[in-house]
């Protein structure tokens, strides 16, 4: 059995894959000694680490577009668009709070002092203030405020904290990096799809819908999204060429979003196969 250091990227909705990733390493044998994540990354890396993984998977197929919307608690505030609250508080339902000193592996969550301007590496106290700064995505989610910083995403300054994890001698340093979208993928597919139906111009029109939010209409949201997108992907790659894991597991997504909470067996599947074949190379290679 093969020691893992596991460290989970963030990436909204699409860290999903990180479930699956968690269930391929563990089926094949690997033991994962300690962990640390950033935004989703935190979440589905402190659930592990609080022996709760399965029921969480199970509650996520419950997860449709109604209960998003259910979960989702809207303010007025001129910093957040959401609370954040009622979401945590549904998960603690069937994951408990603890002290992250009293689990059961080494854990750490990344998130970003807002007033310093600098990351923040929270390895103490609650697990569910922790996984909630990390994940409180700017203008979104409102931040935490802890002692007297203000609390936003972690992967603003981080987003796949390689540099963090806590190590063992003689373990694996795997990475897990599900912020990158595979913008151009997506293009050339939707541009495929264009030029088959040229000629039947409702359908044009139809499919011109669909790909309005990533690639037609330039907005500010479009324009704040995909940049902050291409600036945390950026982060990843130099993340990675700085600490040279064992094993980077890099799960580009041309299909699905930030936000597609609602097809997490669908991304927990990409999780798996692209886990296997990441390991069946480190295998091929020793």
């Amino acid at each position: 059995m093969k020691d893992v250091a596991l460290v989970l990227s963030s990436g909204g909705a699409r860290g999903l894959a990180h479930i699956g990733v968690i269930e391929e390493l563990e089926s094949l044998g690997y033991h994962i000694t300690s962990i640390a994540g950033c935004s989703m990354g935190a979440l589905i890396g402190g659930v592990y680490a609080a022996g709760k993984l399965p029921e969480f998977r199970e509650w996520m197929k419950t997860v449709d577009r109604k209960k998003m919307l259910e979960l989702t608690d809207f303010s007025l505030s001129l910093n957040h668009l959401v609370k954040g609250t009622r979401i945590i508080k549904a998960i603690m339902e069937f994951v408990p709070d603890v002290p992250i000193e009293d689990l059961p592996i080494p854990y750490c969550a990344i998130a970003t002092d807002w007033k310093a301007g600098r990351e923040v590496v929270i390895d103490k106290g609650s697990l569910f203030e922790a996984i909630r700064a990390s994940i409180s995505l700017p203008s979104f989610y409102e931040p935490v405020q802890r002692d007297d910083m203000i609390l936003i995403d972690g992967g603003v300054t981080n987003p796949i904290p390689m540099n963090r994890v806590k190590r063992h001698e003689g373990d694996l340093l795997i990475g897990v990096d599900v912020s990158g979208h595979d913008y151009k993928a997506q293009w050339e597919k939707q541009q495929k799809q264009l030029e088959m139906q040229k000629h039947d111009k409702s359908l044009k029109a139809k499919l011109l819908d669909m790909i309005i939010p990533d690639n037609i209409e330039f907005n500010y949201y479009t324009l704040l999204s995909r940049t902050s997108s291409i600036m945390i992907r950026q982060n990843s790659l130099l993340m990675a060429e700085l600490t040279k894991p064992d094993v980077l597991i890099d799960i580009q997504m041309s299909r699905y979003g930030g936000f597609d909470y609602d097809k997490s067996e669908r991304l927990i599947a990409i999780g798996h196969n692209k886990a296997r074949k990441a390991l069946e190379a480190l295998k091929a290679q020793s």
